[in-house]
């Protein structure tokens, strides 16, 4: 009987948690090809690491030729066209058929599309705009830094108020953060809305520090010669130093296929499935209503690998996507928070126990990754 064509487009937390469950629970029945234009994978928070000199691009970067997983085949190839209806992909490398398809190729980032930035500017929200940021960072000696996020949805939210306190143990350690000052700019009214004792403890935090946060509020563009971020509904802020979270897009590949609703993959929040039968999409790519970070892809990819199982071995039951996410937070001097959301429920978005920033918490956000690492590449543990 021929194996099960499973074509997932995009190697992030939901492609390679998807891989991965399917490889474990149904090798002898499905045939996975998965594509991504990179050839390593990332942590998101890896970013900061580099961009605050923790360490290198070339250390945070895993590549995908590390992954042998049984019936599982890894394609480092651009999705050029993707066919919902006849649930075919072309890539600048060849075409696949499948008999599922699901789409996990993330969000893009736009910084050409607000007025300034990258002229003015630095993004620190990709790879390569971190490291960049890593040579600018030792040669900031005093001024205003602004923060500022240029819209909704965006990655990982907590990440804007993590590089605000981070920042400032990266001043004081070079005797510079009493000649400077930080600014954050958020669409959100508080840090973490679903859970106030997260936000409490950040803002906190800022305070403690000497850390403006202005919520509700994004930075509609900056002028290069006056150095200044504008505000939509007005208002403005001078900077020395911007570092800026790019509008996001869905890739344009999304935008031709006809998957895009409102931008986005539009998706049944509690399946992931589309309005094309055997078409799921997961992750940053998705409408689903939840934050757009690693986590939440992660397990939204345990309710599509359950729903296709459940499809070779002749249906049941399937626990519906609940949009539950765990997220470490650094808080400075090396130590991090860990805060639980649950978004999808009767009532709307419920916070869960939030955990004060510790050293305990830190090693538990190492062990997180290399947990993922051993489970997605077959990387050993790092010895104790």
């Amino acid at each position: 009987m021929a194996k099960l064509r499973v074509v997932i487009l995009g190697a992030g937390f939901g492609g390679l948690e998807l891989a991965t469950r399917l490889s474990l629970a149904a090798a002898d029945d499905v045939e996975v090809t998965l594509i991504d234009r990179s050839d390593a994978f990332t942590f998101g928070f890896s970013k900061l690491d580099v961009m605050f000199g923790r360490s290198s691009a070339d250390e945070v970067r895993v590549p995908y030729r590390e992954i042998e997983k049984p019936s599982v085949t890894f394609r480092q190839e651009l999705v050029t066209a993707i066919d919902p209806v006849a649930k075919r992909v072309v890539t600048d490398s060849g075409s696949y058929q499948a008999d599922v398809l699901v789409v996990a190729l993330g969000a893009d980032l736009d910084p050409a599309a607000t007025a300034g930035l990258v002229e003015a500017g630095h993004e620190f929200y990709s790879l390569d705009g971190a490291t960049r940021l890593a040579s600018v960072l030792p040669s900031f000696e005093s001024g205003r830094v602004v923060i500022g996020v240029m819209g909704t949805p965006f990655k990982c939210p907590p990440a804007p108020s993590e590089t605000a306190l981070m920042l400032h143990d990266y001043l004081v350690r070079r005797g510079r953060r009493e000649a400077t000052e930080i600014t954050v700019v958020s669409p959100l009214g508080v840090p973490v809305p679903p859970s106030p004792a997260t936000s409490d403890a950040i803002l906190g935090a800022f305070a403690e520090r000497g850390i403006t946060y202005l919520g509700g509020q994004t930075v509609a563009g900056l002028d290069p010669g006056r150095r200044t971020a504008s505000l939509h509904g007005g208002g403005e802020l001078d900077f020395d130093l911007f570092l800026g979270v790019p509008l996001h897009r869905a890739p344009r590949v999304i935008e031709a296929s006809g998957l895009a609703e409102h931008g986005w993959v539009a998706v049944d929040p509690r399946t992931l499935a589309t309005p094309f039968p055997d078409v799921y999409a997961l992750g940053d790519v998705a409408n689903a209503p939840v934050p757009r970070a690693g986590v939440f892809a992660e397990t939204a990819a345990r309710v599509v690998a359950e729903e296709i199982i459940s499809g070779l071995r002749g249906g049941g039951q399937v626990r519906p996507y609940d949009g539950y996410g765990l997220c470490y937070i650094e808080f400075g001097t090396e130590q991090v928070a860990r805060v639980e959301v649950t978004f999808i429920t009767a009532s709307g978005p419920r916070g869960g126990p939030f955990t004060p920033p510790s050293d305990a918490v830190a090693r538990e956000k190492d062990e997180f990754a290399a947990s993922r690492l051993q489970r997605w590449f077959g990387r050993a543990p790092a010895p104790v």
